[in-house]
């Protein structure tokens, strides 16, 4: 059997099994969304936050790249973000790296090229300003340190877009949450948060949890 009607067939079952328990499970959806969490994430095939979470439709609005970076002109991004803050007024947003990342390989491996390798370039600035603490790590644990730095920065980087800063300073309930998803285990691990009243000229490195 071909796997996309593999897909096709899978998706027939979780559709009768989501009506079996609640018949009026779909036809609900299509009345509109409220979201409590904005996940960025890893494209990584194996890191999907519906499936890890056990979320149903309707719980997470999600943007994922590689290497779960935000960048300052990423329009993409910043127009999900906009829309879960400004519209759907999420309370929560993650930004969840993992185990094992092969982005955050590559950025230590230097070897990418094309778009990928424009892509990288702010996991690269990562990199570059955590190289003390990078250095001191043993090699084999430098690409999970390199994770949870990333998820540090890119959290700062997320605080510091118009769209948080202005819902910071109109008193919105908005936490940010930096997570990475151990892929050996199979859970997620909290690294830090942010929020309105947090400084962040005062953040430091998190504790790792990658070991």
């Amino acid at each position: 059997m071909k796997i996309a009607k593999q897909l096709l067939l899978a998706n027939r079952a979780w559709a009768a099994e989501l009506t079996d328990e609640n018949a009026d499970f779909f036809s609900r959806q299509v009345a509109g969304q409220k979201p409590q969490f904005l996940w960025i994430g890893c494209s990584d095939s194996r890191v999907s936050p519906e499936q890890k979470t056990q979320s149903l439709p309707g719980l997470m609005f999600i943007h994922r790249n590689i290497a779960n970076l935000v960048h300052a002109d990423d329009l993409n991004l910043l127009s999900v973000l906009q829309y879960a803050v400004d519209v759907l007024e999420v309370p929560n947003i993650v930004i969840c790296g993992h185990h094992g990342c092969g982005g955050i390989k590559a950025t230590l491996a230097g070897n990418t090229t094309g778009p990928v390798d424009t892509w990288l370039a702010n996991a690269r600035d990562v990199a570059h300003a955590h190289a003390d603490e990078l250095a001191a790590v043993p090699e084999a644990q430098r690409v999970d340190r390199l994770v949870e730095m990333n998820v540090r920065d890119q959290l700062i980087n997320l605080a510091r877009t118009e769209t948080v800063q202005k819902a910071f300073a109109a008193g919105r309930e908005l936490t940010l949450h930096g997570w990475v998803y151990d892929i050996r285990d199979g859970l997620l691990k909290p690294l830090m948060e942010i929020d309105r009243d947090t400084r962040l000229e005062e953040v430091g490195r998190p504790e790792a949890v990658l070991v």
